[in-house]
């Protein structure tokens, strides 16, 4: 599989029973579970297998579930001698990446991401926000749309994940109005989505504070490979920019679109989305048909991987 660029999912691929199978299958799954019981201080493993779905769905669980899933096939591919020319994840996903290629250790990642989690749940719970996927117009309509809502109720945009689905992100009026202007301009769908917050949005700033003081305690390490950041959509070498964006990310939208579109022009033939579900394959396709893209979060899935090298 010639140049891979490994995409790392985020919010919204867990389900009950992810990487049970690798658990049950690889020594370093195990490992990886009982470090991360410990540092999280819950039994993360029984969550993930059994659930339930509504706990395993909680923002402070959730994302700790999907960065160490996604930790683990990343390990498992490098063990396997297959390594990524260039590297992004989606959201919570950009912490996947950033483990990945060595900015940071397992341990840090999640660290990080533990307190990512929290934060965010605890914003929600004060504030309370939402998110909505606008399928079926442009992204001009869409900042249209908002700037209108805004007049009355805080929205704005949150996710590009494709030229056909932007995410918006505020307060729960804001959103439900934007909503409903869409359908007038003639939005195929307008999906409020199962979050606990408004992400991505400046609902997210009185979180900021004790997120930087947690970023500013680790030492990160320039990445081996081209990461291309959500904040940007561009590739950076840098650990001193690298964690600037992540200090902006949880403030501004994810330039997915742009991410993906940057990451074929400079060289990236062949996606492996590393981790639970197949959202991002099913965006990557939308974004560009003649992407060839591959999930890769099953034992399954990595078994048929390796026999096809």
């Amino acid at each position: 599989m010639a140049n891979p660029a490994f995409i790392f999912p985020g919010q919204g691929s867990q389900f009950v029973g992810m990487a049970r199978d690798f658990y049950e299958n690889y020594d370093l799954a195990k490992e990886r579970f009982e470090e991360a019981n410990h540092i999280l201080g819950f039994d993360l493993a029984r969550l993930c297998f059994e659930g339930p779905e509504k706990e395993l769905a909680r923002t402070d669980y959730t994302q700790p579930a999907i960065f160490v899933h996604s930790c683990i096939v990343n390990e498992l591919l490098l063990q396997a001698g297959y390594s990524p020319i260039m590297a992004a994840g989606h959201s919570l996903g950009e912490y996947s990446a950033l483990a990945a290629t060595g900015v940071f250790s397992f341990e840090q990642g999640l660290k990080l991401v533990k307190l990512r989690g929290r934060l965010m749940h605890g914003a929600g719970a004060v504030i309370k926000g939402t998110m909505a996927a606008i399928i079926g117009l442009d992204y001009q309509v869409v900042h249209n749309i908002c700037q209108a809502a805004s007049h009355k109720a805080l929205v704005d945009l949150a996710n590009f994940n494709s030229p056909q689905q932007i995410v918006i992100s505020g307060t729960i009026e804001g959103v439900q109005m934007a909503m409903a202007m869409a359908k007038e301009k003639g939005a195929k769908r307008a999906i409020q989505l199962n979050v606990s917050g408004a992400f991505h949005s400046p609902l997210m700033k009185p979180i900021l504070n004790d997120f930087v003081q947690e970023l500013n305690r680790i030492k990160f390490s320039n990445p081996q490979v081209p990461v291309y950041t959500n904040v940007t959509g561009q590739a950076t070498l840098d650990a001193e920019e690298i964690k600037l964006f992540l200090e902006k990310q949880l403030l501004s939208p994810v330039l997915w679109t742009e991410t993906i579109r940057h990451m074929t022009m400079f060289g990236a033939e062949t996606f492996v989305e590393v981790g639970p579900g197949r959202v991002l394959c099913g965006l990557l396709r939308k974004i560009d048909r003649q992407i060839k893209v591959t999930a890769v979060g099953t034992v399954r899935e990595f078994e048929q991987m390796m026999e096809s090298i």
